[in-house]
């Protein structure tokens, strides 16, 4: 595996691959790596010839100072997961590399509703960040095939209208929600779950499933309403439970029985923010 640090240096590198008729796939992520992001590296091996990760944790998309300082930091371990995992190439920038004219005044991307509802409700300014440093490392990393999971549902359909804004040349692929054996879905926060924390994290999984099994036509708040009730019971904060519409998200207070639904939750469990989601059809 090849480890780059500076974004023109990577460029070149990749560009250099390009001439040769390489394809690449690329897989960004924060590190606290798991088998979540190592399915992903799967899935652009499979379909690539090259594949290149990045690790950096974006300050941009954080609008609390407290997590941002507290998201698991676990370089090196990362890097040996990668490279066993067969990765080619790694981008692991400085802040300074990927926003060398600072953050201050950054370019505004217009989301629409997306940045209303649900993440964009409860985390101002989010999906700007996320925009931002997703279009700078496509800048950067001249990828065929963008590798993202459906656990950030909302996330993906943001990434998904950035490409679409900005006309970058390059497919996105969203892959399935890798889950514990007992339904938990895999993320970087639970590294900050105490052993207590972890038993109770797996009541979102278990609502969401909830949610799918009595999901009938007609009024859908009663079901909404039964759902955050469990979750408080459970100990949680609840920020959300929503059913939404699963091409455009727009929040589903009835429901045709024809129409294709996911539910969502975004929930804390002390300190730690967990979010999940389902599709209710399959």
């Amino acid at each position: 595996m090849i480890l780059f640090k500076k974004a023109a240096d990577i460029t070149a590198y990749l560009l250099q691959q390009k001439k040769q008729g390489i394809s690449i796939g690329f897989v960004p992520t924060m590190g606290a790596l798991h088998r979540g992001h190592l399915s992903l590296l799967n899935a652009s091996r499979s379909n690539n010839a090259l594949t290149v990760c990045s690790i950096f944790v974006n300050p941009t998309q954080f609008n609390d100072i407290k997590d941002f300082n507290n998201y698991p930091n676990t370089i090196e371990s990362d890097i040996e997961l990668l490279e066993k995992a067969g990765c080619d190439v790694l981008f692991l920038p400085s802040v300074s590399e990927m926003y060398p004219n600072g953050t201050e005044n950054p370019m505004h991307y217009e989301l629409g509703y997306l940045e209303t509802v649900l993440e964009g409700k409860y985390r101002p300014g989010h999906f700007q960040g996320v925009c931002l440093v997703v279009h700078r490392l496509l800048t950067i990393i001249p990828a065929d095939e963008l590798y993202i999971g459906q656990k950030d549902y909302q996330q993906c359909m943001v990434i998904k209208k950035l490409v679409d804004l900005k006309n970058i040349s390059c497919r996105i692929n969203i892959c399935p929600t890798l889950r514990e054996p007992d339904g938990l879905a895999m993320s970087s926060r639970n590294m900050r779950l105490s052993a207590e924390g972890r038993k109770q994290a797996l009541k979102i999984s278990e609502t969401l499933s909830f949610i799918k099994k009595n999901i009938k036509a007609g009024n859908l708040e009663p079901l909404k309403q039964q759902a955050i009730k469990d979750l408080t019971n459970a100990g949680f904060k609840v920020d959300y439970v929503e059913i939404a519409n699963a091409a455009d998200l727009s929040i589903l207070n009835d429901w045709d029985g024809d129409t294709n639904t996911v539910a969502l939750a975004a929930a804390f469990i002390g300190d730690v923010r967990l979010i999940d989601n389902m599709l209710l059809q399959d």
